[in-house]
């Protein structure tokens, strides 16, 4: 009987391979070295092959695609439900050729190679700014050790670097300064890496091919060309989505439903998407707040009767949830950020 169906674990060296017929008989149960993979596949005619949305999922996706196969990458949490007892590699498969079947099943699209480069230069500006604020707590405690304590903020730490560097200073001992120059050393390095990053995302925007939908966005107010970047590269087909609020859903700043009895509830945001794609707009709505006070924008209207009602982080989700919604629209609908239309749909929503 002809495989129609493949489930495909993934793995570092070894994949499980569990395909089925039109009737759901097992025809196809074996393990696979990694240079067997697309030979395997090679001579096999087009089937579905199902697999986790894992490390490498989307190389194999692109792989599996050119030979004419239907390359179904699936979110891990969904494909949990139809594991069997036990945890192997075969049952791990048997769950992905079971899973794809599945009409209800939600899929993750297939990212690109371009929107993959794209992605590593966030990831990569991402870890290392997690990477600079770590070592700036690391040298702010150190110095704490020594009644050094430093206030809040880029300067203030600029002006214990100073103070560190200055040999004549004898509150800091000269062992306990070797070691904090050395880290003084190493975050102007991540600061320079930060910024050389963050550069070569500036020139995607007008190299790549989602060019045009980044300078689109950008006209958003509380969008840079980052988070236009991050969102070009992490959201891909935005057709998926059927309306602005199933994208703010996705991206997780939609709050959690809960219903029993006939009693429903709504809590805090369900954070069930990108973090750092929410982590952007909600930066990018604490920068609208700061503003809002001297702004003449529509939306500086509607922010600012906002925060006479609810606290500011609250707000900035709400507005975070806006911009989610603007650039679903943005990039499913075309056009630019256009003031009079949201001062129309503020209007409404007062």
């Amino acid at each position: 009987m002809q495989v129609i169906t493949i489930g495909l674990d993934l793995a570092k060296n070894v994949f499980a391979v569990h395909g089925v017929d039109e009737k759901g008989k097992v025809v196809v149960k074996k393990e696979l070295r990694r240079s067997q993979v697309l030979k395997f596949f090679a001579k096999l005619p087009p089937c579905i092959v199902g697999m986790e949305a894992s490390n490498g999922a989307h190389y194999w996706a692109r792989e599996l695609i050119k030979l004419g196969h239907d390359a179904r990458l699936m979110p891990a949490n969904y494909v949990k439900s139809y594991v069997k007892r036990n945890k192997t590699d075969a049952i791990d498969a048997a769950a992905n050729c079971e899973a794809v079947s599945r009409p209800t099943m939600r899929f993750v699209p297939v990212k690109s190679v371009e929107q993959q480069g794209l992605l590593t230069l966030h990831r990569g500006r991402q870890r290392m700014i997690g990477q600079r604020t770590q070592l700036a707590n690391c040298i702010r405690s150190f110095c704490a050790e020594f009644g050094m304590v430093a206030a809040k903020g880029r300067m203030a730490l600029k002006d214990l670097f100073a103070v560190i560097e200055k040999p004549e200073d004898d509150r800091i001992p000269d062992t306990a300064r070797t070691a904090l120059l050395a880290m003084i050393a190493q975050h102007r390095l991540l600061n320079d890496s930060i910024g050389a990053l963050e550069r070569a995302i500036a020139r995607t925007k007008l190299e790549s091919a989602p060019a045009d939908a980044m300078r689109r966005l950008v006209s958003v107010p509380g969008i840079g060309t980052i988070s236009a970047s991050a969102a070009v590269a992490l959201v891909g087909d935005v057709s998926r989505f059927a309306s602005g609020r199933d994208f703010a859903a996705w991206l997780g700043t939609t709050p959690r439903a809960h219903s029993s009895g006939g009693k429903h509830k709504q809590l805090s945001i369900s954070k069930a998407g990108d973090g750092y794609l929410r982590s952007l707009l909600v930066q990018g709505a604490m920068a609208l707040i700061r503003v809002a006070p001297t702004s003449k924008r529509p939306i500086a209207a509607w922010i600012r009767k906002m925060l006479e009602r609810k606290p500011k982080k609250v707000v900035a989700l709400a507005i975070a949830n806006k911009l989610a919604r603007i650039i679903w629209a943005i990039l499913a609908k075309g056009g630019t950020y256009n003031e009079n239309h949201l001062q129309q749909s503020l209007a409404q929503a007062a």
